[in-house]
C-alpha cells in the first residue's frame, strides 16, 4: 500500500521508490549503504518484475551507472503529444501496449523514486515534454498508489493539471477475479 507510506513523508524523513529495473534496484540498495547518513528507503517490492522478461538489465548498467530517481523515455518519440508519467511495473505494460499499437506520439517516463521528488529533474523533464498533454498512469485504484500524492506535485511543476489514467477508486486493493483484473 504504497500511499500509506507516501501519507508519512514529509521534511525529508524517508524515501519512497517503486523501481522497474534490477540495475537501478541494486544502485538504490548500494547509495543507501554508501551515504553518510540513514534514512529509511521503503522500496514496493518487485513481485512481478522477477519473472518479466523485459525488466532486466545490462551487466554494464550494474557497473557503471547510479541510481536513477527518474527515468526519461528510452526512445523519446521526435514529437511528443503525450506524456505518460508511472512509476512500477505499469511502464512495462505500457510500453508494451504503445509497441504493439506503433504508437509514435506518446513518451513514457518512469518516476522511480517518489519521495523525496527529483523536482530538478522533473523540471527537465517538463522542459523536454512542454507542449505534450500530461497523464499520471498506475495500476492501483485511483484512492491508492501514488495519484493523491503526485497530482499536486506534477501540476506545481508543469503548470498544469494531469489527467489520471487508472482504476476508479476502490475498497479493496484487488478486484477478487483474475478475468476483473485483466480487463
Amino acid at each position: 500500500r504504497l500511499e500509506r507510506f507516501l501519507q508519512l513523508c514529509a521534511e525529508d524523513n524517508m524515501q519512497v521508490a517503486n523501481i522497474t529495473t534490477p540495475a537501478n534496484f541494486f544502485h538504490a540498495l548500494r547509495r543507501q549503504m554508501k551515504r553518510d547518513f540513514r534514512k529509511p528507503l521503503i522500496v514496493r517490492p518487485p513481485n512481478a518484475r522477477l519473472r518479466l522478461p523485459a525488466a532486466t538489465s545490462k551487466i554494464d548498467e550494474f557497473v557503471t551507472g547510479s541510481f536513477q530517481e527518474i527515468i526519461d523515455d528510452p526512445q523519446p518519440p521526435k514529437s511528443a503529444k503525450r506524456l505518460v508519467l508511472c512509476s512500477g511495473k505499469v511502464y512495462y505494460d505500457l510500453d508494451a501496449y504503445r509497441t504493439a499499437n506503433k504508437v509514435t506520439d506518446t513518451a513514457i517516463v518512469r518516476i522511480e523514486q517518489l519521495y523525496p521528488l527529483h523536482t530538478k529533474r522533473l523540471n527537465e523533464i517538463a522542459k523536454k515534454y512542454a507542449s505534450a498533454r500530461l497523464v499520471w498512469c498506475q495500476e492501483e485504484s485511483a484512492n491508492m498508489g501514488g495519484w493523491t500524492y503526485i497530482a499536486p506535485l506534477l501540476e506545481q511543476t508543469f503548470g498544469r493539471k494531469a489527467a489520471y489514467a487508472g482504476r476508479d477508486a476502490s475498497a479493496s486493493p484487488a478486484v477478487g477475479s483474475l478475468a476483473l483484473h485483466k480487463l
